[in-house]
């Protein structure tokens, strides 16, 4: 992970709009975002002291009640929690906030060897992290069962989202919705990951942990799930608006589920794995975008990650070709600023290493003789969020 090297961006005050030179020391303290913190003198931070000082106030007060109900901030992959805010070099205006206890599965759900202790113990040491699987179909049958449980699942957590809604809250939403269909979700107490969900705002590129923050009028936000039923997991997920989003987000967007879409037309027998990555890269540095390097799509089965890894930039070294009978996810990531990325004091949130904003799509795929079969595809009953999707289309191939 590399430090961004460009210097900190010019600032307006915050009170008459002038060039700001100074900073509000407590704002810096507590790592709020420096817009709402830049003045152009002395004169004119006393002047906002009356009004400005309420935003500490605020936020000692959340801090203060979450910390009362069990919410703390999550550390070390997930096994540490703390009270205050850690210290950290932020590269956006986002924070970290509080999160809340991790959420309960009843016994009689099948769950996954990492559920109790969060440590996989089949994954690591499988064969299938270096031979490619082909399904019988029999595990193809409870793929798709598992994929569309999983699609339903996404679909009701972004039925939620608006402005004011915590991510938490759409943590509960994912979770509920997928123990009421039976299933276990997969992310929960994977490696220690507190969550049953990963909520992906603004710049963070993936595994964004659901916290107590609520989301404003003009974020982006990516929600990722995978359920694990029947002995299978199915992983997807989908970047959505907030509110009302600036043109150069909803081009993000747009771009990053284009990226996916003509990455899947060119699935099929006989293709090599590493085309996937010259497709997506083509089509993002089209339009100014970057592709993230540091995560990949994977296979995916009986085992949450296996073999093969699929690489979404160009001049990438994956091996093999596709057969009739694989399941693997392809799951872009595309930013708006440089590709690389910085990892948050939790060691789960990965942000863009410049601060700008990054989205994200993914579906799991089933390898056809004639194509390929995606097993995650939207549904008629999927919700109408991206403009440029007309309502026939909604089924997607």
């Amino acid at each position: 992970m590399e430090k961004g090297a460009s210097e900190p961006s010019p600032l307006d005050c915050a009170r008459c709009g002038k060039p700001a030179s100074l900073q509000c020391p407590k704002c810096a303290q507590l790592k709020l975002p420096r817009e709402a913190a830049a003045f152009c003198s002395q004169d004119c931070f006393k002047a906002a002291w009356a009004s400005h000082k309420s935003v500490h106030t605020k936020l000692d007060a959340l801090t203060s009640q979450l910390s009362l109900e069990g919410w703390k901030y999550c550390l070390k992959k997930g096994r540490t929690r703390t009270l205050e805010l850690p210290r950290f070099d932020w590269t956006g205006p986002l924070r970290p906030f509080p999160i809340s206890k991790m959420r309960l599965v009843p016994v009689e759900i099948e769950k996954p060897d990492w559920a109790l202790d969060g440590i996989p113990k089949i994954e690591p040491d499988s064969d299938l992290q270096k031979r490619v699987e082909v399904k019988t179909p029999e595990q193809i049958e409870r793929m798709r069962e598992t994929c569309r449980i999983a699609r339903e699942v996404l679909d009701a957590g972004a039925r939620i989202i608006k402005p004011g809604i915590t991510t938490d809250e759409i943590d509960r939403v994912i979770h509920e919705e997928t123990i009421a269909r039976g299933g276990y979700p997969s992310p929960l107490n994977y490696h220690f990951f507190p969550k049953s969900c990963c909520t992906s705002v603004n710049e963070v590129i993936c595994h964004g942990i659901p916290d107590a923050r609520k989301l404003e009028d003009g974020d982006i936000v990516n929600v990722d799930v995978t359920v694990y039923y029947k002995g299978v997991h199915g992983d997807l997920n989908d970047t959505y608006f907030v509110g009302n989003v600036d043109e150069a987000s909803k081009q993000l967007v747009r771009v990053t589920y284009e990226c996916l879409e003509k990455a899947i037309a060119i699935v099929k027998p006989g293709v090599r794995f590493r085309e996937v990555g010259e497709i997506i890269s083509r089509h993002a540095s089209m339009s100014g975008l970057s592709v993230v390097k540091s995560y990949c799509g994977h296979g995916i089965g009986e085992l949450f990650h296996c073999a093969p890894n699929i690489p979404h930039y160009s001049r990438n070294k994956a091996v093999g070709i596709m057969k009739a009978g694989q399941t693997f996810t392809i799951e872009p990531m595309i930013n708006t600023g440089i590709w690389r990325d910085r990892l948050w004091p939790d060691e789960w949130t990965a942000v863009t290493a410049d601060g700008k904003r990054s989205a994200q799509f993914e579906h799991t795929l089933l390898v056809t003789e004639t194509g390929v079969e995606v097993l995650t595809a939207r549904l008629p009953s999927s919700p109408d969020v991206y403009p440029w999707l007309k309502p026939s289309s909604a089924t997607s191939k």
